[in-house]
């Protein structure tokens, strides 16, 4: 039987506190492994910073956030009411060979990402974007 917990950010950076709580509370009823855990946190922090960041410029945002874990995988999806931004095609692909000075900024938190993630998904439905993200617990 799959567990779900949903959140709404409303006020930005200071709930991303709130977003950790969760993950931890539902991966320790869940029993993920760390490993698991990590990735969930590290994903969901990058992808709301980016969210926070750049769609709302650090200002009040609208963010929903579920989160369902089954036997086999945790599902993110996250939904937010920004400009249209498809983080798979629109994020820069960062140069991992050139020198630090040398590297444009943005799109390796992105990158970070899709390498944790088994399978990212972007849709534009309403008015919102809506990315969703998938783990296998046993990867």
């Amino acid at each position: 039987m799959a567990a779900t917990v949903a959140l709404k950010l409303t006020s930005g950076r200071d709930e991303l506190a709130a977003i950790t709580d969760a993950v931890e509370d539902l991966g320790r009823r869940e029993r993920w492994p760390d490993a698991l855990l990590f990735r969930v946190n590290l994903a969901l922090e990058e992808l709301g910073l980016n969210i926070m960041d750049y769609g709302y410029d650090g200002g009040p945002c609208d963010i929903d956030i579920v989160l369902t874990s089954d036997d086999d995988a945790v599902t993110i999806e996250i939904i937010d009411g920004g400009p249209p931004f498809d983080p798979l095609h629109d994020a820069p692909t960062p140069d991992l060979d050139a020198a630090i000075e040398d590297r444009r900024i943005g799109g390796l938190g992105v990158y970070l990402v899709r390498t944790l993630m088994d399978d990212l998904r972007y849709r534009r439905e309403e008015g919102k974007n809506h990315l969703t993200l998938v783990t296998r617990r046993a990867s």
